[in-house]
This record gives structure tokens, sequence and C-alpha cells, in this order.
């Protein structure tokens, strides 16, 4: 039924109501298809279509594929999912849903981020998801490839929703196609409420970031204009009765508009994953290893460390502010980014990774 484009939920729920077995549905006729509330020309429709697409077919397609399905009323659907007001009635599946008792955090931002935004993303989803929370995001460019990366790097388990059909050639965005390959082989999954060669509208999006929400216990929102798919998916999980978190930014921050306004009109300010833990009524059971360091700040490592701190620093300022050339300076960024002691966040920019 969900290949039929035309079988909305509250069309799915007057044929349940009606064909008791919806095996039915593949032999009933106009007259039947009338009866149970379809409108004439959605009838006449389906009976076309159904002629020209037989369930076998169908069937040797998703498997295939590497597709498998899920109806509302199976017991392996997403239970939170199940609760919002327009489950979808089935949901396209590759690789392998988190079972419905670990707690899940959607994870949405803007496609534009910023470094602050990409940097604060990866702090918070890594211990977040070495503490067991399966992270849900939307697999589009920016802040959601890197909310389901880090979960990845950290071992742990996402799951991607996708505005398209989750079959390989479907995937969006197409950049993203080996990333979606990684979060099935990393046990997770990625789903759709769309069959497979379905492309993506200006409609499919907004619809799926309701499935991000209803998956979720919460949903962090990392960075965002004021104009935003992730402040839709916010919406949505204040629609369900869910907790709505969000990052702070500064003011002049155009990508911080949406967050600052969520957190002044009642989110949940976030400066830690402990926060999120705890909004979440959820315990910690993998505290982060405490970082015994000492370095002798007359040495090129312990100048560099002394002149960095949590906000990005150039290379340039580095080889002003420490006396260093520019060889030296390179050469020890290298080795204190191998001890894990610095992070490069790209374009000769720096950030100290220990806690101040």
């Amino acid at each position: 039924m969900a290949h039929f484009p035309k079988i909305s939920s509250a069309r799915f729920k007057k044929l349940k109501a009606y064909f008791f077995d919806l095996k039915n549905l593949h032999q009933a006729d106009l007259d039947d298809l009338l009866k149970s509330g379809l409108e004439e020309n959605i009838a006449a429709e389906f009976i076309s279509w159904r002629q020209n697409n037989p369930i076998e077919k169908i069937l040797e397609r998703l498997e295939k594929e590497e597709i498998y399905t899920i109806s509302l009323d199976d017991p392996t659907y997403p239970y939170l999912l199940s609760q919002i007001t327009d489950p979808p009635h089935t949901l396209f599946v590759r690789g392998q849903l988190p079972q419905s008792q670990r707690p899940t955090l959607a994870v949405v931002g803007t496609r534009r981020f910023t470094t602050y935004g990409k940097l604060i993303c990866e702090e918070l989803v890594l211990p977040l998801a070495t503490n067991g929370l399966v992270i849900i995001s939307g697999l589009a460019l920016g802040i959601d490839g890197i909310a389901h990366q880090a979960t990845i790097e950290a071992n742990g388990v996402t799951v991607a929703v996708l505005g398209s059909g989750v079959n390989q050639k479907s995937i969006f965005p197409a950049a993203h196609k080996l990333l979606a390959q990684k979060i099935i082989d990393s046990g997770g999954a990625i789903i759709s409420e769309y069959p497979p060669d379905f492309a993506p509208t200006k409609y499919s999006f907004p619809a799926r970031n309701r499935l991000i929400a209803g998956l979720s216990l919460g949903t962090l929102i990392i960075e965002a204009p004021a104009k935003s798919g992730a402040l839709i998916t916010a919406r949505y999980a204040l629609d369900y009765n869910r907790e709505v978190m969000c990052v702070p930014h500064a003011l002049t921050s155009p990508t911080g508009a949406g967050p600052n306004t969520l957190i002044q009109s009642g989110a949940k300010l976030i400066t830690g994953y402990q926060n999120i833990m705890e909004a979440l009524n959820l315990k910690i059971s993998s505290p982060p290893p405490p970082l015994a360091i000492t370095i002798d700040t007359s040495t090129p490592e312990g100048k560099i460390l002394n002149h960095l701190n949590r906000e990005p620093k150039n290379i340039n300022e580095l080889i002003i502010q420490t006396g260093l050339n520019s060889s030296q300076i390179g050469s020890t960024l290298t080795m204190l980014e191998i001890k894990g002691l610095v992070k490069n966040l790209g374009g000769m920019n720096y950030i100290k990774n220990i806690p101040e």
C-alpha cells in the first residue's frame, strides 16, 4: 500500500477498518473500495495501479535492495513514533532499527554550519552516543551529517530519516551515500515512509521532520538560522510533548538566531551533554575519563598549549605569540594532535582539546 502514493494515513485507516485482511485489497473491486471510504477517482486509480504493480514484483524488488517494511500494527514498529498524531502506516528500512527501549535523541541543524556548530555537535554527540543514546537525524549536509559521523566514530548507533527512498539509487543527498552505508554497517538504519525510487520533493523534507521528532525523546537544535528546517523539527517535538533543547549562540550569529529564539521561548539551554541526560531523565553510565596532563610550559608543546583555549586560533597567531618558527609550530601541532591535546578545525585553525 505504501507504494501507491495516494494512500494517506487517513485513507489507510479507512481501508483497514473495512477490510479485515488487507490482502483482500488485491482482489477488491471498485464497489468495495468505494464502500471502504475511498473517493471514486482514487479507487479507480488504485485498481489501475494494482494491475501494473503485482505484489510479487514489489517483494522481489525489496529483497534485491535489502529493504524490509514495518507496518504500524507490527510489534517492532517504533513505539514513540506510533504515538504521534499522524504516524506513517509503513516504514521502509535498510539496516537494523534499535530496540524501542533504547533512548533516542534527535540532533538537527543547518546545512551551512560554522566551525563552532561543528565543534559543539561533535563534543555533545560523542559522550551521548557512548552513554547509549541512539542519535536520530536526517542525513542532510551540515549538522545532520556531522551528528551521524560523530556517532559512528563513538561506536554508537544512529538512524537517518530520509525524505526520499532508501534504496541506494534514491539516497539524498547523493554525497552522503557512503555515510548512509556506514550507518548501516555500524548497526544503525536508514528509514523512510517513501518507497524505493521516490525522489525528494519540497514537501517530503518537512514531512520527514515529523518522523525525526516522533522517533525521539527529545530534539537538540545545534545551529539554525531564523528560517530553517531544523526549527520545523523543533515545532513537531513541541506538538508531540517531547523535550526541545538548544545550544546557545552569540547574539550576532545568523545561524544562532533559531536556537536563541527557542531558548527565549522556553527551550532548555544546553551547555554540556550532562544537561541533555538530565532533561531526558537518563543516568550517565560512561563519564569521560579524567585527563591528568602536565606539560612543561617552557617546551614548544607547553608554549602552544599555553596560548590555546576553546576559541579557534590561527597558526599565524601562534607563531607570533609563542616566538616559534613555522616549522616548529607545524611539527609540534601535529604531535599535539596525535596525542589528542589539540584539535585541527581546518583552515590552519586550532583549539585546545583538554579542559581548562
